[in-house]
């Protein structure tokens, strides 16, 4: 029988329970942490850490304490770089802590066997780090200075992914080089926040006409629909509009759960716990310019046609029939207003994008990628996306594991194509040559494609599992042939019937 007593200790047990748990929702120990970072920060495996990993190389070479002296008067006025994760029954927050330069901003030498080129030996060095976890006991970020590199020096980042997503890291960026402007300061409120004021800002400020805009690239459809949700007494202009955005929603959900298995190719199975990085000389952004206008095609139709064709290539090269096959990439949609980049955090949903990596003709493949991108208009999948991270972001660990499983058992790639500045930046005076960058997989994920135009290039970078892919730089290599067989037809093509 339950005594008093033993109901009594499990009734201030409980009741400590509680207030532990309410004091992390309140955040009483510190900032609260959204629900998507918590996913995101609970997502590293063995296989496959949340970290956001580049590369800058500078010409000519700076210096460790100058470096040290610029990322303390700049990184260190966002409060995500100062602050350490806490982790508890509730949830995880955010506490201030003290930073050791030191423990972040790390020298580096690198080693390099007889043979070995110093970029070789940067691309193993990075993929050495992309597998190194952060100091949960510290702020979640560490900078690597090459001060010698090829006349120069290089610079890895790594960042985890629960602090911000890449677009949220531009703005960081653009504090740290020359001229780079600091994070607004947080204006103090002139009253308390009521209900109407916390409903405006977090639910109807992230759905701003700028975020609205930059979701164009995935369909004018998606934009009108959050359009609708920004500001439903102009968009809707009675039920059947509201039956329609109900069935896109319910139609795009049932295409995310029933989204077939990919094709079995070498490049998708059980991944290991080794990475390799590899990139490519830039691409000028003119000529990939001028070809998507030749076949009235956009740049990013053109580059991702260039992926599909490297990575069937890729595949040939090993022995593989890879005729008719197909691999679905998850693309990242932003969806914060740019100008609130600077808050950090995650905002961003995703879309699945089926490559045709079996097509060999360049211009069928091009025109069947600018089909499919075309058919992604007017889908809601990178707000469902959003949710369900958000969703996974209230589950114990095990549940998350298994509910965003799904996105890695139908996915072989993650793919970003990011927009970089088109004059080339400078940091402590120096020039910044190369930008590249790598975001994280998921789950059983091995790959990871990166396509950045920056300073007037176009640049492809490939982060893989060494298990399903030893020698990622065998896909780079064909990116830049794959690009110039599409330049080649287009040339040869009769004017006035290119993308007809």
């Amino acid at each position: 029988m339950v005594t008093r007593t033993v109901v009594r200790q499990m009734a201030g047990e409980a009741t400590r329970q509680a207030n532990r748990a309410a004091r992390g929702v309140l955040g009483l120990a510190g900032e609260r942490m959204s629900k998507v970072d918590t996913a995101w920060l609970r997502m590293d495996s063995l296989s496959n850490l949340m970290m956001i990993v580049g590369v800058w190389t500078l010409k000519p070479r700076v210096s460790y304490e100058d470096l040290c002296r610029r990322v303390e008067e700049r990184l260190l006025k966002y409060p995500r770089f100062r602050q350490r994760v806490h982790e508890d029954a509730a949830g995880a927050s955010w506490v201030d802590q003290p930073v050791d330069l030191s423990r972040h901003i790390v020298r580096e030498t690198l080693k390099r066997r007889r043979g070995v080129s110093a970029q070789q030996a940067l691309q193993d060095r990075v993929g050495e780090l992309a597998m190194q976890p952060l100091d949960r006991k510290r702020p979640l970020w560490q900078l690597h200075l090459v001060e010698d590199y090829e006349g120069g020096s290089a610079l890895v980042v790594r960042i985890h992914h629960c602090i911000a997503d890449g677009i949220a890291l531009i703005s960081v960026t653009m504090s740290l080089v020359d001229g780079g402007a600091a994070p607004p300061e947080r204006q103090r409120r002139v009253r308390p926040e009521g209900a109407e004021d916390w409903i405006a800002r977090t639910l109807i400020e992230p759905l701003t006409e700028i975020s609205v805009r930059a979701l164009d690239f995935a369909g004018d459809g998606a934009a009108k629909s959050l359009g609708m949700l920004r500001e439903p007494q102009k968009g809707m202009s009675g039920s059947m509009d509201l039956a329609k955005l109900a069935y896109q929603v319910v139609s795009d959900a049932a295409a995310l759960a029933l989204m077939p298995d990919d094709s079995p190719t070498r490049l998708k199975g059980k991944p290991g716990t080794r990475k390799r990085v590899a990139w490519c000389d830039p691409l000028p952004l003119d000529e990939v310019r001028a070809v998507g206008k030749a076949l009235n095609c956009s740049i990013n139709d053109v580059l991702l046609s260039c992926v599909a064709g490297a990575l069937g290539e890729y595949l040939r090269g090993q022995g593989d029939d890879v005729a008719g096959q197909e691999i679905r990439a998850m693309i990242p949609v932003n969806l914060r207003p740019l100008d609130q980049a600077y808050k950090l955090g995650n905002r961003f949903g995703l879309v699945p994008l089926v490559l045709p990596i079996g097509m060999d003709n360049p211009i069928e493949r091009v025109y069947e990628v600018r089909r499919r991108m075309n058919a992604l208009k007017g889908s809601t999948q990178p707000l469902l996306a959003f949710g369900l991270l958000a969703v996974a972001g209230l589950l114990i660990k095990p549940a998350q594991d298994a509910m965003l499983s799904l996105f890695g058992k139908k996915t072989t790639a993650v793919m970003t194509n990011v927009p970089g500045p088109r004059e080339k930046l400078k940091l402590l005076g120096s020039t910044l040559e190369q930008s590249m960058f790598w975001v994280p997989q998921s789950g059983d994920i091995g790959l990871g494609v990166s396509i950045l135009s920056y300073g007037g290039g176009v640049q492809f970078g490939v982060i893989t599992d060494t298990q399903l892919c030893p020698h990622p730089q065998k896909i780079i290599d064909a990116f830049e042939p794959e690009f110039a067989k599409l330049s080649l037809v287009t040339l040869m093509l009769p004017w006035g019937e290119a993308g007809a």
